[in-house]
Parts: C-alpha cells; structure tokens; sequence
C-alpha cells in the first residue's frame, strides 16, 4: 500500500520538479506571469502537483507510514499524526505541516481570483518544495512495506 502512494506521489514530484525548474527560468516571479499563457500552464501545474504532492502526504503517506511502524490509530487526528511524525523526526515541526497545508488552501482558494496572492503564494510554495521532498526521502529511505 504504501508503495503505491509512493508511486503518485512521486508522479506528481516529477512534475511540479518540472514546472519549477521552468519557473526558475523566467526573469521575474510577478503578476505579469499572467500575460503569457505558457507562463499560466507551467504556473497551473506546478500549483496542481504541489497541491496533490501535499494532500497525497498529508492524507495517505504520513498515516500508512504510521500504520506500518504500529503507531497509527483510526481515532488520530491530523494533529496527532504531525505530532508523532515529528517525534519519529520525519517532520521538522507539526506546525511546519500545518503552514504548508495553510499554503495549499490559499493556492486552491485564491487561483485565480487574485493573481498577487497566487505570486505570493508561488514564491512560498518553491521555498517549502525541498523541505516536502526531504520529507518524502526520509520516509522512502525508512523502507516500510
């Protein structure tokens, strides 16, 4: 089970790795991205997959590795499983997941009704990618079947 989760969720990394190194590319990060319509596809999918990258993480991944360590129950809540990632020290803080499930929200509720809370958003977005992967890596490289 947990192999599979793994395995979209690593599709959807590879894609928003994609788009980000596109993104990286461009001269500015601003509302004029919104100008040039290739700039709103790449902009589209990296939103896409970091939103799925999260959700897959924090719904499914985060609990079937729990589960296969024996330290997830169905009664935990989303607080509870942050709390026992970071104890197990494969997240930094719960509170760094809750910002980035923050992030998700704003990018799914703003897009694209205001373009500069979506740049904003973008910008905050590629910052945290790399910690999100690392904690992808850590859980690939703990190998729970």
């Amino acid at each position: 089970m947990i192999k599979d989760i793994i395995e979209k969720i690593n599709l959807h990394k590879k894609r928003a790795k994609s788009a980000l190194s596109e993104i990286k590319q461009w001269d500015s990060l601003d509302s004029d991205i919104f100008e040039d319509f290739e700039n709103i596809k790449t902009m589209d999918t990296f939103i896409y997959r970091f939103i799925k990258l999260q959700d897959l993480m924090g719904d499914k991944l985060f609990k079937a590795y729990l589960d296969g360590i024996g330290e997830y129950r169905d009664d935990m809540s989303l607080v509870d499983v942050l709390d026992k990632l970071e104890k197990f020290h494969i997240i930094e803080s719960a509170s760094f997941w809750m910002e980035c499930r923050k992030l998700r929200n704003q990018l799914t509720h703003e897009y694209p009704d205001n373009e500069e809370d979506v740049v904003k958003g973008i910008v905050i977005a590629i910052e945290v990618f790399d910690k999100i992967e690392d904690i992808l890596n850590t859980i690939i490289s703990k190998k729970i079947k």
